[in-house]
């Protein structure tokens, strides 16, 4: 069984998202780390870069296979975590937690309607 936080909402592509304040942390769920492997690289955008809903932001790359991300809301980049370009094994180890990839301001916050509840992202692991 995978973990599955109940204080964030999901893309079925396994990202995830949370909101802290204004902004908006995404990252990769604990069922997209276990199917890629060891992840052994990280592509991401930088501060100041815009994401749209539902189109790709970066690339992880794991012993196993190359995986496009895709943004779970529109918005501009305020954080990169920069960790991951050394430590991309956080993605595997942590990946609620140090293994978070970006925040966001987000620009349209009725996205968030779009995304599955952990409930629905449940169902689609399981």
């Amino acid at each position: 069984m995978f973990e599955i936080p109940d204080d964030r909402k999901y893309l079925e592509s396994h990202e995830w998202t949370t909101t802290e304040g204004d902004a908006v942390k995404i990252g990769i769920s604990d069922f997209a780390q276990d199917e890629l492997g060891d992840v052994v690289f990280v592509e991401l955008p930088a501060e100041g870069d815009v994401l749209v809903a539902g189109e790709e932001f970066g690339v992880v790359e794991s012993i196993k296979a190359v995986s496009d991300l895709y943004a779970p809301v529109s918005g501009t980049v305020t954080a990169v975590n920069e960790e991951l370009f050394d430590a991309p094994e956080l993605l595997n180890d942590d990946p609620y937690g140090d293994g978070w990839m970006l925040e966001v301001e987000p620009a349209d916050e009725s996205e968030f309607d779009d995304l599955l509840s952990p409930e629905e992202y449940r169902e689609q692991t399981e």
